[in-house]
């Protein structure tokens, strides 16, 4: 935990009191990005930490000008976030095991694009560069089960639940409970 205090620092990562990194975590803050985190953030990692999350490594990355939030009293279990634009997580949100949050499509539909080898002026893949990317919101005490995915645009809404293995590509209104493929 001293180390992760260590490298949350480093990277200019702005966190609360009593924050626990337990284990290994993977955690690249791009030029330009921000990431604050509350109080009392708890991230279990690897390890055997969680066992529905079969010792993997979380993984927190923001890129350029992309912006995380997370809130106070929020518990993740070996989970990835990826910012191409923006995240946020409020109060009291549990995220289990191996959920995956998403705001970008993270490569172009085009295929000719994809296919491009061509970079943009701050040396960026025009793949990359050109993905499609919408916030990803998570609204107060929110439980989100274990090998969730939540895709770019979501809005989950306040006290609602997710479904262990869900694939979330729409909003969900406050006080639900909703899984599936789609969920």
């Amino acid at each position: 935990m001293v180390y992760n205090r260590w490298l949350f620092r480093v990277n200019d990562v702005h966190y609360g009191r009593d924050m626990q990194v337990c284990n290994r975590i993977y955690l690249r803050r791009m030029w330009g990005s921000r990431i604050t985190i509350g109080d009392r953030f708890v991230f279990s990692s690897g390890d055997g930490l969680n066992p529905l999350s079969r010792s993997l490594h979380g993984f927190i990355f923001a890129d350029r000008d992309a912006v995380i939030r997370i809130g106070d009293d929020v518990g993740i279990s070996a989970s990835s976030l990826r910012a191409k634009q923006s995240i946020t997580i409020g109060n009291r949100v549990k995220i289990g095991g191996d959920c995956i949050l998403l705001d970008t499509d993270s490569h172009s539909l085009d295929y000719r694009i994809r296919a491009s080898r061509e970079r943009t002026a701050d040396g960026r893949s025009v793949d990359s560069a050109s993905a499609m990317s919408a916030p990803i919101v998570i609204e107060d005490d929110v439980l989100v089960g274990a090998k969730t995915i939540i895709l770019k645009g979501v809005t989950i809404g306040a006290r609602s639940i997710i479904g262990s293995g869900s694939v979330v590509t729409h909003s969900i209104p406050p006080d639900s409970i909703a899984a599936g493929n789609p969920c």
